[in-house]
């Protein structure tokens, strides 16, 4: 039996590894010591939790160079005091980092936002996306005064974000580095796939007192 060595599979990664070793020559090229530089250090000043849509890369939206910010991505954008894979994230960017900033970052047209906004039935993650209802319910009188399905979609998308920031700033990795003068700030922002803006929701959070002033805006 003979077998295909070049299924459409093997060919879509095959292109991938070409476009890698064009752009680690062309790098190479123009920035003589940009790997050297990368693997012997790693001091990033920012934490990002992002959402995983293809459509918002950290380091693009924000110019920075790989190094420069520490990524955690899941589907909405959603910080879980159960979720392990989340908090450690948080606690190495804190305490082995010392990162001085963790954006949390939403973007309007979120599809699990949506999800969570429509009460759609997608499976496992419907789990994940209750979360995301919370935060609809909770703040339901507001959105129902908003006059079309895109206003309310947007307005979520941004009433998510401010609230996972929060949940942020009451982990107890945050609580603790304060408690210990650590200088951490916490921000909420929301990207504009129309136009690639980042936008801030509200002040950043840098002090345990500051949760409550940040809760109001999801009134």
């Amino acid at each position: 039996m003979s077998h295909d060595n070049h299924s459409p599979a093997q060919d879509e990664l095959d292109r991938l590894l070409q476009q890698n070793r064009h752009w680690a020559r062309v790098t190479a090229e123009a920035q003589p010591d940009f790997f050297t530089k990368l693997e012997s250090q790693q001091f990033p000043r920012f934490l990002w939790i992002g959402c995983s849509d293809s459509r918002v890369p950290a380091n693009q939206i924000l110019g920075l160079l790989p190094g420069e910010i520490f990524v955690h991505r899941n589907v909405a954008n959603v910080v879980v005091h159960s979720d392990l894979n989340c908090l450690s994230v948080i606690q190495y960017a804190v305490e082995v980092l010392k990162v001085e900033h963790i954006i949390v970052c939403g973007h309007y047209g979120c599809g699990g936002v949506n999800a969570a906004l429509r009460g759609q039935k997608l499976g496992l993650i419907d789990n994940w996306l209750r979360h995301v209802q919370d935060v609809y319910q909770r703040n339901q009188t507001g959105m129902f005064a908003l006059q079309d399905d895109r206003s309310r979609l947007n307005r979520l998308c941004e009433l998510n974000a401010l609230e996972q920031a929060i949940n942020v700033a009451e982990t107890t990795i945050l609580q603790d580095a304060w408690g210990c003068g650590q200088q951490i700030a916490v921000h909420a922002l929301v990207y504009d796939l129309h136009d690639g803006i980042l936008r801030r929701l509200g002040n950043g959070i840098t002090q345990p007192a500051e949760i409550e002033t940040h809760r109001l805006m999801l009134a």
